[in-house]
Protein backbone atom coordinates (compact mmCIF):
# COMPACT_ATOMS: atom_id res chain seq x y z
CA UNK A 1 0.00 0.00 0.00
CA UNK A 2 3.10 2.61 0.65
CA UNK A 3 4.29 1.93 -3.10
CA UNK A 4 0.62 2.48 -4.12
CA UNK A 5 0.86 6.09 -2.33
CA UNK A 6 4.28 7.13 -3.43
CA UNK A 7 3.39 6.06 -6.61
CA UNK A 8 -0.44 8.10 -6.73
CA UNK A 9 1.84 11.32 -5.49
CA UNK A 10 4.07 10.92 -8.71
CA UNK A 11 1.31 10.07 -10.78
CA UNK A 12 -0.49 13.26 -9.98
CA UNK A 13 2.28 15.33 -10.05
CA UNK A 14 3.05 14.16 -13.33
CA UNK A 15 -0.80 14.75 -14.35
CA UNK A 16 -0.61 17.91 -12.83
CA UNK A 17 2.68 19.08 -14.53
CA UNK A 18 1.18 17.84 -18.21
CA UNK A 19 -2.22 19.07 -18.27
CA UNK A 20 -0.98 22.31 -17.23
CA UNK A 21 0.36 22.18 -20.23
CA UNK A 22 -2.67 21.89 -22.40
CA UNK A 23 -4.40 25.86 -22.25
CA UNK A 24 -0.54 27.22 -22.59
CA UNK A 25 0.71 25.55 -25.88
CA UNK A 26 -1.54 26.44 -28.02
CA UNK A 27 -1.07 30.63 -26.92
CA UNK A 28 2.45 29.91 -27.06
CA UNK A 29 3.08 28.53 -30.48
CA UNK A 30 0.55 31.64 -32.14
CA UNK A 31 3.08 33.71 -30.04
CA UNK A 32 5.73 32.48 -32.31
CA UNK A 33 4.33 32.47 -35.46
CA UNK A 34 2.27 29.37 -36.18
CA UNK A 35 -0.14 28.85 -38.48
CA UNK A 36 -3.03 26.95 -37.59
CA UNK A 37 -1.97 23.82 -39.36
CA UNK A 38 1.14 23.63 -37.99
CA UNK A 39 -0.73 23.71 -34.58
CA UNK A 40 -2.84 20.97 -35.64
CA UNK A 41 0.24 18.75 -36.08
CA UNK A 42 2.29 20.14 -33.50
CA UNK A 43 -0.78 18.45 -30.94
CA UNK A 44 -1.20 15.40 -33.33
CA UNK A 45 2.68 14.47 -33.29
CA UNK A 46 2.42 13.81 -29.35
CA UNK A 47 0.01 11.03 -30.37
CA UNK A 48 1.84 9.92 -33.21
CA UNK A 49 5.36 9.49 -31.46
CA UNK A 50 3.80 7.89 -28.03
CA UNK A 51 3.26 4.49 -30.59
CA UNK A 52 6.98 3.74 -31.12
CA UNK A 53 7.58 4.35 -26.82
CA UNK A 54 4.77 2.29 -26.32
CA UNK A 55 6.10 -0.53 -28.41
CA UNK A 56 9.42 -0.45 -27.35
CA UNK A 57 8.36 0.32 -23.75
CA UNK A 58 6.33 -3.15 -23.48
CA UNK A 59 8.97 -5.44 -23.73
CA UNK A 60 11.42 -3.71 -21.51
CA UNK A 61 9.14 -3.19 -18.72
CA UNK A 62 8.40 -6.97 -18.85
CA UNK A 63 12.10 -7.62 -18.79
CA UNK A 64 13.29 -4.90 -16.29
CA UNK A 65 10.45 -3.89 -14.17
CA UNK A 66 8.47 -0.30 -13.37
CA UNK A 67 10.79 1.11 -11.79
CA UNK A 68 13.73 2.64 -14.08
CA UNK A 69 11.32 3.57 -16.72
CA UNK A 70 9.35 5.53 -14.32
CA UNK A 71 12.13 7.88 -13.59
CA UNK A 72 13.30 8.03 -16.90
CA UNK A 73 9.55 8.91 -18.31
CA UNK A 74 9.84 11.58 -15.60
CA UNK A 75 13.06 13.24 -15.35
CA UNK A 76 13.83 13.37 -19.45
CA UNK A 77 10.22 15.07 -20.06
CA UNK A 78 11.06 17.67 -17.20
CA UNK A 79 14.59 18.41 -19.51
CA UNK A 80 12.28 18.55 -22.54
CA UNK A 81 10.15 21.38 -20.75
CA UNK A 82 13.55 23.35 -19.63
CA UNK A 83 14.61 23.51 -23.30
CA UNK A 84 10.92 24.59 -24.11
CA UNK A 85 11.19 27.42 -22.31
CA UNK A 86 13.94 29.02 -24.55
CA UNK A 87 12.20 27.79 -27.80
CA UNK A 88 12.15 30.49 -30.50
CA UNK A 89 10.80 28.93 -33.55
CA UNK A 90 7.35 27.36 -34.41
CA UNK A 91 9.67 23.76 -35.35
CA UNK A 92 11.64 24.05 -32.37
CA UNK A 93 8.52 23.12 -30.67
CA UNK A 94 7.27 20.70 -33.14
CA UNK A 95 10.81 18.76 -32.78
CA UNK A 96 10.61 18.89 -28.58
CA UNK A 97 7.14 17.71 -28.60
CA UNK A 98 7.65 14.88 -30.80
CA UNK A 99 10.72 14.14 -28.11
CA UNK A 100 7.94 14.79 -24.95
CA UNK A 101 5.58 12.23 -26.68
CA UNK A 102 7.94 9.02 -26.87
CA UNK A 103 9.57 9.68 -23.24
CA UNK A 104 6.14 10.02 -21.93
CA UNK A 105 5.08 6.65 -23.18
CA UNK A 106 6.45 4.74 -20.88
CA UNK A 107 4.99 6.04 -18.30
CA UNK A 108 1.56 4.93 -18.09
CA UNK A 109 2.60 1.53 -19.22
CA UNK A 110 4.87 1.29 -16.30
CA UNK A 111 2.75 2.72 -13.47
CA UNK A 112 -0.42 0.56 -14.49
CA UNK A 113 2.18 -2.93 -14.41
CA UNK A 114 3.74 -1.43 -11.52
CA UNK A 115 0.19 -0.90 -9.79
CA UNK A 116 -1.04 -4.14 -10.82
CA UNK A 117 1.56 -6.29 -9.30
CA UNK A 118 1.15 -5.39 -5.74
CA UNK A 119 -1.61 -7.64 -5.46
CA UNK A 120 -3.24 -10.86 -6.79
CA UNK A 121 -6.61 -9.90 -5.74
CA UNK A 122 -8.91 -8.82 -8.65
CA UNK A 123 -10.67 -6.41 -5.87
CA UNK A 124 -7.45 -4.80 -4.82
CA UNK A 125 -6.61 -4.53 -8.32
CA UNK A 126 -9.76 -2.83 -9.02
CA UNK A 127 -9.16 -0.29 -6.93
CA UNK A 128 -5.51 0.14 -7.93
CA UNK A 129 -7.09 1.01 -10.71
CA UNK A 130 -9.61 3.28 -9.49
CA UNK A 131 -6.79 5.13 -7.86
CA UNK A 132 -5.19 5.51 -10.74
CA UNK A 133 -8.35 7.03 -12.95
CA UNK A 134 -8.67 9.18 -9.64
CA UNK A 135 -5.22 10.53 -9.45
CA UNK A 136 -5.41 11.20 -12.95
CA UNK A 137 -9.18 12.71 -12.93
CA UNK A 138 -8.42 15.24 -10.13
CA UNK A 139 -4.92 16.68 -11.83
CA UNK A 140 -6.87 17.23 -14.81
CA UNK A 141 -9.55 19.02 -12.85
CA UNK A 142 -6.84 21.45 -11.25
CA UNK A 143 -4.48 21.41 -13.80
CA UNK A 144 -5.85 24.01 -16.46
CA UNK A 145 -6.92 26.36 -14.11
CA UNK A 146 -3.14 26.33 -12.28
CA UNK A 147 -1.13 26.84 -16.28
CA UNK A 148 -3.17 29.46 -16.78
CA UNK A 149 -2.31 30.95 -13.69
CA UNK A 150 1.06 30.62 -13.96
CA UNK A 151 1.43 31.86 -17.63
CA UNK A 152 -0.44 35.12 -15.79
CA UNK A 153 1.84 35.63 -13.97
CA UNK A 154 4.87 34.70 -14.81
CA UNK A 155 4.76 34.34 -18.53
CA UNK A 156 5.55 31.69 -21.08
CA UNK A 157 9.44 30.93 -20.64
CA UNK A 158 8.45 30.95 -16.64
CA UNK A 159 5.71 28.63 -16.96
CA UNK A 160 7.43 26.09 -18.90
CA UNK A 161 10.49 25.92 -15.84
CA UNK A 162 8.54 25.64 -13.48
CA UNK A 163 6.48 22.80 -14.73
CA UNK A 164 10.05 21.17 -15.98
CA UNK A 165 11.76 21.51 -12.97
CA UNK A 166 8.31 19.86 -10.95
CA UNK A 167 8.70 16.81 -13.32
CA UNK A 168 12.82 16.75 -12.36
CA UNK A 169 11.79 16.94 -9.03
CA UNK A 170 9.22 14.25 -9.13
CA UNK A 171 11.73 11.93 -11.14
CA UNK A 172 14.02 12.37 -8.49
CA UNK A 173 11.25 11.84 -5.79
CA UNK A 174 11.02 8.64 -7.59
CA UNK A 175 14.16 7.21 -7.75
CA UNK A 176 14.05 7.77 -4.00
CA UNK A 177 11.21 6.40 -2.81
CA UNK A 178 10.10 3.46 -5.42
CA UNK A 179 10.89 0.20 -3.83
CA UNK A 180 13.22 -1.68 -6.41
CA UNK A 181 12.14 -4.99 -5.53
CA UNK A 182 8.23 -4.21 -5.67
CA UNK A 183 9.37 -2.18 -9.27
CA UNK A 184 10.31 -5.41 -10.80
CA UNK A 185 8.18 -7.92 -9.33
CA UNK A 186 6.56 -7.92 -13.30
CA UNK A 187 10.06 -8.48 -14.49
CA UNK A 188 10.89 -10.95 -12.39
CA UNK A 189 7.62 -12.96 -12.51
CA UNK A 190 7.85 -13.16 -16.67
CA UNK A 191 11.53 -14.56 -16.15
CA UNK A 192 10.25 -17.43 -14.21
CA UNK A 193 7.49 -18.44 -16.61
CA UNK A 194 8.17 -21.14 -18.74
CA UNK A 195 8.03 -20.36 -22.78
CA UNK A 196 5.39 -23.03 -23.04
CA UNK A 197 3.29 -20.94 -20.72
CA UNK A 198 4.26 -17.73 -21.36
CA UNK A 199 1.16 -16.36 -23.80
CA UNK A 200 -2.73 -16.87 -22.48
CA UNK A 201 -4.57 -18.28 -25.58
CA UNK A 202 -7.17 -15.37 -26.06
CA UNK A 203 -8.86 -15.79 -28.80
CA UNK A 204 -10.32 -12.13 -29.10
CA UNK A 205 -7.18 -10.17 -27.73
CA UNK A 206 -6.96 -8.29 -31.27
CA UNK A 207 -10.58 -7.65 -31.29
CA UNK A 208 -10.15 -7.00 -27.25
CA UNK A 209 -7.79 -3.89 -27.83
CA UNK A 210 -10.74 -2.17 -30.15
CA UNK A 211 -12.14 -1.13 -27.41
CA UNK A 212 -9.23 1.71 -25.86
CA UNK A 213 -9.21 2.69 -29.46
CA UNK A 214 -12.52 3.50 -29.89
CA UNK A 215 -12.92 5.08 -26.35
CA UNK A 216 -9.96 7.39 -27.21
CA UNK A 217 -11.48 7.80 -30.89
CA UNK A 218 -14.70 9.12 -29.16
CA UNK A 219 -12.90 11.39 -27.03
CA UNK A 220 -10.57 12.75 -29.66
CA UNK A 221 -14.20 13.57 -31.24
CA UNK A 222 -15.65 15.26 -28.26
CA UNK A 223 -12.29 17.49 -27.98
CA UNK A 224 -12.81 18.70 -30.96
CA UNK A 225 -16.23 19.65 -31.22
CA UNK A 226 -16.87 21.31 -27.80
CA UNK A 227 -14.26 23.95 -28.82
CA UNK A 228 -16.38 24.59 -32.06
CA UNK A 229 -19.85 24.68 -30.41
CA UNK A 230 -22.01 27.89 -31.83
CA UNK A 231 -19.79 28.04 -34.61
CA UNK A 232 -16.57 28.47 -32.68
CA UNK A 233 -17.37 32.00 -30.14
CA UNK A 234 -17.94 30.22 -27.82
CA UNK A 235 -15.28 31.65 -24.93
CA UNK A 236 -12.27 29.78 -23.58
CA UNK A 237 -13.60 29.82 -19.89
CA UNK A 238 -16.49 28.23 -20.72
CA UNK A 239 -15.07 25.41 -22.84
CA UNK A 240 -12.71 24.81 -19.74
CA UNK A 241 -15.46 24.65 -17.46
CA UNK A 242 -17.45 22.42 -19.65
CA UNK A 243 -14.52 19.52 -19.59
CA UNK A 244 -13.98 20.35 -15.89
CA UNK A 245 -18.33 18.97 -15.70
CA UNK A 246 -16.98 16.20 -17.43
CA UNK A 247 -13.79 15.50 -15.01
CA UNK A 248 -16.63 15.73 -12.01
CA UNK A 249 -18.58 13.64 -13.39
CA UNK A 250 -15.71 10.90 -13.57
CA UNK A 251 -14.58 11.31 -9.91
CA UNK A 252 -18.24 10.77 -8.83
CA UNK A 253 -17.93 7.18 -10.44
CA UNK A 254 -14.02 6.68 -9.67
CA UNK A 255 -15.27 7.71 -5.47
CA UNK A 256 -17.54 4.51 -5.43
CA UNK A 257 -14.70 2.08 -4.76
CA UNK A 258 -17.19 -0.54 -3.69
CA UNK A 259 -18.55 -0.73 -7.51
CA UNK A 260 -15.18 -2.88 -7.65
CA UNK A 261 -16.80 -5.84 -6.30
CA UNK A 262 -18.57 -6.21 -9.69
CA UNK A 263 -16.87 -8.09 -12.60
CA UNK A 264 -14.90 -5.78 -14.90
CA UNK A 265 -16.75 -7.10 -17.85
CA UNK A 266 -19.91 -6.27 -16.61
CA UNK A 267 -18.07 -2.36 -15.73
CA UNK A 268 -17.07 -2.66 -18.80
CA UNK A 269 -19.84 -2.80 -20.65
CA UNK A 270 -22.05 -0.30 -18.22
CA UNK A 271 -19.49 2.22 -19.19
CA UNK A 272 -19.59 1.91 -22.83
CA UNK A 273 -22.92 1.37 -22.61
CA UNK A 274 -22.92 5.02 -21.24
CA UNK A 275 -20.74 6.93 -23.52
CA UNK A 276 -22.96 5.71 -26.35
CA UNK A 277 -25.95 7.25 -24.80
CA UNK A 278 -24.58 10.33 -24.18
CA UNK A 279 -23.10 10.93 -27.50
CA UNK A 280 -26.51 10.10 -28.70
CA UNK A 281 -27.85 12.73 -26.43
CA UNK A 282 -25.12 14.94 -27.02
CA UNK A 283 -26.02 14.08 -31.64
CA UNK A 284 -30.01 14.19 -30.82
CA UNK A 285 -31.32 15.90 -27.69
CA UNK A 286 -30.73 19.47 -27.93
CA UNK A 287 -33.03 20.42 -25.52
CA UNK A 288 -31.15 18.70 -22.64
CA UNK A 289 -28.56 21.23 -21.31
CA UNK A 290 -25.21 20.19 -22.28
CA UNK A 291 -23.75 19.90 -18.88
CA UNK A 292 -26.01 17.28 -18.03
CA UNK A 293 -24.89 15.48 -20.89
CA UNK A 294 -21.26 16.20 -20.11
CA UNK A 295 -21.51 14.69 -16.24
CA UNK A 296 -23.34 12.07 -17.34
CA UNK A 297 -20.86 11.08 -19.86
CA UNK A 298 -18.06 11.71 -17.17
CA UNK A 299 -19.43 9.02 -14.94
CA UNK A 300 -19.26 6.29 -17.49
CA UNK A 301 -15.55 7.29 -17.85
CA UNK A 302 -14.89 7.28 -14.51
CA UNK A 303 -17.03 3.97 -14.91
CA UNK A 304 -15.14 2.63 -17.48
CA UNK A 305 -11.37 3.37 -17.70
CA UNK A 306 -10.59 1.35 -14.26
CA UNK A 307 -12.59 -1.65 -15.60
CA UNK A 308 -11.17 -1.83 -18.96
CA UNK A 309 -7.27 -1.87 -16.86
CA UNK A 310 -8.90 -4.25 -14.61
CA UNK A 311 -10.38 -6.77 -17.70
CA UNK A 312 -6.71 -6.48 -19.25
CA UNK A 313 -5.45 -8.12 -16.52
CA UNK A 314 -7.73 -10.98 -16.04
CA UNK A 315 -7.57 -11.55 -19.44
CA UNK A 316 -4.14 -11.42 -19.55
CA UNK A 317 -3.65 -13.43 -16.13
CA UNK A 318 -1.33 -11.14 -14.58
CA UNK A 319 1.46 -12.02 -16.95
CA UNK A 320 3.29 -9.65 -19.34
CA UNK A 321 1.69 -6.64 -17.86
CA UNK A 322 4.54 -4.50 -19.34
CA UNK A 323 3.33 -5.35 -23.35
CA UNK A 324 -0.56 -5.79 -22.25
CA UNK A 325 -0.64 -1.91 -21.25
CA UNK A 326 2.08 -0.55 -23.91
CA UNK A 327 -0.48 -2.28 -26.38
CA UNK A 328 -3.55 -0.26 -24.55
CA UNK A 329 -1.78 2.84 -24.83
CA UNK A 330 -1.18 2.01 -28.17
CA UNK A 331 -4.78 1.65 -29.06
CA UNK A 332 -5.36 4.52 -27.35
CA UNK A 333 -3.18 7.26 -28.87
CA UNK A 334 -4.25 5.66 -32.50
CA UNK A 335 -7.58 6.42 -31.50
CA UNK A 336 -7.06 9.85 -30.04
CA UNK A 337 -5.08 10.76 -33.86
CA UNK A 338 -7.64 9.18 -35.59
CA UNK A 339 -11.08 11.17 -33.91
CA UNK A 340 -10.36 14.36 -34.30
CA UNK A 341 -9.47 14.09 -37.73
CA UNK A 342 -12.51 11.85 -38.55
CA UNK A 343 -14.60 14.48 -37.10
CA UNK A 344 -13.11 17.55 -39.28
CA UNK A 345 -13.32 15.59 -42.55
CA UNK A 346 -17.37 13.99 -41.79
CA UNK A 347 -19.01 17.09 -39.84
CA UNK A 348 -20.08 18.72 -42.27
CA UNK A 349 -22.14 15.00 -43.19
CA UNK A 350 -23.14 13.57 -40.15
CA UNK A 351 -22.63 15.00 -36.70
CA UNK A 352 -19.46 13.40 -35.44
CA UNK A 353 -21.12 12.41 -32.10
CA UNK A 354 -23.34 10.32 -33.84
CA UNK A 355 -20.03 8.41 -35.19
CA UNK A 356 -19.28 8.30 -31.91
CA UNK A 357 -22.68 6.61 -31.25
CA UNK A 358 -22.40 4.13 -33.37
CA UNK A 359 -19.06 3.18 -32.85
CA UNK A 360 -19.30 2.94 -29.24
CA UNK A 361 -22.64 0.50 -29.90
CA UNK A 362 -20.78 -1.49 -32.16
CA UNK A 363 -17.77 -2.57 -30.08
CA UNK A 364 -19.72 -3.26 -27.35
CA UNK A 365 -20.71 -6.09 -29.16
CA UNK A 366 -17.75 -7.48 -29.55
CA UNK A 367 -16.93 -7.65 -25.49
CA UNK A 368 -15.98 -10.64 -24.74
CA UNK A 369 -18.46 -14.31 -23.20
CA UNK A 370 -16.18 -16.14 -21.93
CA UNK A 371 -13.39 -16.29 -19.12
CA UNK A 372 -9.52 -16.61 -20.09
CA UNK A 373 -7.99 -20.21 -20.26
CA UNK A 374 -5.21 -20.48 -17.38
CA UNK A 375 -1.78 -20.11 -18.96
CA UNK A 376 -1.08 -23.48 -17.33
CA UNK A 377 -4.08 -25.34 -18.81
CA UNK A 378 -2.98 -28.10 -21.72
CA UNK A 379 -5.57 -28.26 -24.10
CA UNK A 380 -6.09 -30.57 -27.37
CA UNK A 381 -6.39 -27.81 -30.45
CA UNK A 382 -10.19 -29.05 -31.13
CA UNK A 383 -10.51 -28.28 -27.06
CA UNK A 384 -9.56 -24.80 -27.03
CA UNK A 385 -12.68 -22.44 -27.08
CA UNK A 386 -13.61 -20.19 -30.00
CA UNK A 387 -15.13 -16.90 -29.33
CA UNK A 388 -18.86 -17.07 -30.58
CA UNK A 389 -17.99 -13.91 -32.24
Amino acid sequence: MKTALWLYMFLFLAFFDLHAQYPVLTPFAISLGAAPAFIGWMMGIYALTHLPGNLIAGGLIDRHGSRRYIIFSLTAAGIILLLQAHVQLPWQLLVLRSISGFVLAFLSPACLALLASLSKDPVTQGKYMSGHGLVHTLASVLSPAAGAFIVANTGFSGTFQSLGWLLIFTGIMAFLSLPKQAAEAVGKKEAKVPSNQGTTRLPFSLRLYLFPFVIACSQGILFFEIPLRDSGQASIMSTGLLFSVISLGALVTLSMLFLNRYPPRARVAAGVLGLAISFYLLAAADQLPLTVTLFLLGLSKGLLFPALSSLFIELSGGTRLGRVFSLQSIAMSLGSFVGPIAAGQLRTIVSPYFIAFLMLMTVLLLLPHQKRVEPSATLAPETTPVSPL
